[in-house]
C-alpha cells in the first residue's frame, strides 16, 4: 500500500467573503485572498460571496449559503475554506461542525506566510508572538477543529505542539518573547539614535505589499534584497546608504508591505519595524500603478501610517511599474509633496525621484553665506561633514563660504 505525505499535498480551498457594502468591492478582496492562498501554497478551486448587512455572529455567512457552501466543497473536492475576515472562535467552531472540513481565515493565512518568510531572529519572534496571541483566543473548545488542521496553512511557525498547549504556557511564552523583543527594540533605538546623531537623512520606503519597494532599493543601492513577484517577499527591514547626484548621502530603509485587513496582532508585533517610517525624515510611497485597485492600496497605506502615528512628513509618491503602460494616464496623490512615474525595474524616472529627495533635504536646511576668519577655519569642516558646501573662497578677510547645513550645525556656526 502506498503511503502519502499529506504535508506535500497541495491544499484546495474555496474562498468565502461577506460583502457588507458594495463599495468595499469584495470581489477584489477575494482576488487578493487568492493571491495570499497561492503564496501560502494553496490553490483556489472556488469562490463564494454573500451580500449581508452584517457578519452572521455564529457562522460568518447565513444558513442558506452555508448549505450551498457544503455542496460546493464536496463538488470541487476542496480540502478547506478560507474566509476573507478574521473569524471568532465560535464562528470557527460552528463552521467546522457544519462543513466538516478545515476552516481558515485571512489572518491565519497572512500569519502563515509571515512564518514561512521571516528570516531574522526579530522577524521570527514577531511572527511567533502574533501567532500565539491569535491562537490563545481560540483555544477554548476548539478540539476537533484543531485536530483537523493536519499539515499545511496555519501549522507553520512556532512549533508542532503549540496547538495542544494551554493558555498558561502560551502566556509564559508571550512574556518571554516580549522580553526578547524589548531588547531588540532598545538595540534598534540605539541604531536609530546613532543615525540621527550622524544627521544623515533617512528615507523610509513604504507601500502596499508587492508594490516594488525591494526592487527600488536594489535599483538604488545594489542592496541584494530578495524581490519576488509575491506578497510579503520582504519581512525584515533593510537599510542601505545611497549617494545622491550632489554627492550627499541618504539612508534608505525598506519596510514590510501593508495590506488591507492587516491583522491587528501583526501591526502590534511589527510595530518596532514599522516605526522606521515614524522616525524617518521623509516617506517614499511606492505604488503599483499597474494594479487597477491601486487607489484602494494607497488608502490602506495612509491608514496604516496614521495608525502608526507617523505624522506630517514630506512624502514622495512613486507610481511604479509605469513601463507596463503604453501611454501612462495622469496619476495623482493629493497627500504627496512630490509625484513621479517610475519603473524600478528599468530605471525610468529614477533621476527625477533623486532630485526630489535632494530638494526635500535642502528645504530642511539652513542657508549659509558668510566669511569665516582664518582662526575659525575648523568650523568649515562641520559644513563639509554634515551639510553641503557649494563654494569656499580664500580672501584677505577670511574664507568666504556658501552652502547648506542642518539646523543644529547652524547653531554651532
Amino acid at each position: 500500500m502506498a503511503l502519502y505525505d499529506t504535508d506535500d499535498e497541495q491544499e484546495k480551498v474555496v474562498l468565502v467573503g461577506v460583502e457588507l457594502n458594495p463599495l468595499d468591492d469584495c470581489e477584489k478582496s477575494l482576488e487578493e485572498l487568492a493571491e495570499l492562498a497561492k503564496t501560502a501554497g494553496a490553490v483556489t478551486v472556488g469562490k463564494m460571496i454573500q451580500p449581508r448587512d452584517s457578519f452572521h455572529p455564529a457562522t460568518y455567512i447565513g444558513k442558506g449559503k452555508l448549505e450551498e457552501l457544503r455542496l460546493m466543497i464536496d463538488e470541487l473536492g476542496a480540502t478547506g475554506i478560507i474566509c476573507d475576515d478574521e473569524l471568532s472562535p465560535a464562528q470557527l467552531r460552528n463552521l467546522e461542525d457544519v462543513l466538516n472540513t478545515k476552516i481558515m481565515d485571512r489572518t491565519m493565512v497572512i500569519l502563515d506566510i509571515f512564518a514561512a518568510r521571516a528570516s531574522s531572529s526579530e522577524g521570527k519572534i514577531q511572527v511567533e508572538m502574533a501567532q500565539l496571541k491569535y491562537r490563545s483566543t481560540r483555544l477554548a473548545g476548539l478540539g476537533t477543529a484543531l485536530s483537523r488542521l493536519g499539515g499545511g496553512i496555519g501549522t507553520r511557525g512556532p512549533g508542532e505542539k503549540k496547538i495542544e498547549t494551554d493558555r498558561r504556557i502560551i502566556r509564559d511564552r508571550i512574556a518571554h518573547l516580549s522580553g526578547e523583543l524589548k531588547e531588540i527594540k532598545s538595540h534598534r533605538d540605539v541604531q536609530r539614535q546613532n543615525r540621527q546623531d550622524s544627521s544623515t537623512p533617512v528615507a523610509a520606503i513604504v507601500g502596499y505589499t508587492n508594490a516594488g519597494k525591494s526592487t527600488l532599493l536594489n535599483r538604488l543601492t545594489d542592496a541584494g534584497v530578495l524581490s519576488e513577484d509575491k506578497l510579503f517577499a520582504t519581512l525584515d527591514p533593510t537599510t542601505r546608504a545611497l549617494t545622491l547626484p550632489n554627492k550627499e548621502k541618504v539612508l534608505m530603509t525598506d519596510t514590510v508591505g501593508f495590506i488591507r485587513k492587516l491583522p491587528h496582532n501583526l501591526i502590534e508585533a511589527f510595530k518596532s519595524t514599522l516605526e522606521e517610517a515614524k522616525y524617518a525624515d521623509m516617506i517614499i510611497h511606492v505604488v503599483d500603478c499597474s494594479n487597477d485597485d491601486y487607489e484602494r492600496h494607497m488608502a490602506t497605506v495612509y491608514e496604516t501610517l496614521k495608525q502608526l502615528d507617523v505624522g506630517d512628513k514630506p512624502i514622495i509618491t512613486l507610481f511604479n511599474k509605469c513601463d507596463k503602460y503604453g501611454e501612462l494616464p495622469i496619476l495623482k496623490d493629493s497627500k504627496a509633496d512630490y509625484v513621479e512615474n517610475i519603473s524600478a525595474r528599468t530605471g525610468v524616472g529614477i533621476d527625477e525621484f533623486l532630485e526630489d529627495v535632494q530638494d526635500i533635504i535642502l528645504k530642511s536646511r539652513i542657508r549659509i553665506e558668510r566669511v569665516f576668519p582664518y582662526s575659525d577655519a575648523g568650523k568649515i569642516q562641520l559644513i563639509r561633514e554634515y551639510g553641503q558646501l557649494e563654494s569656499e573662497e580664500y580672501t584677505q578677510e577670511g574664507i568666504s563660504v556658501k552652502g547648506y547645513v542642518p539646523a543644529w550645525v547652524g547653531g554651532k556656526l
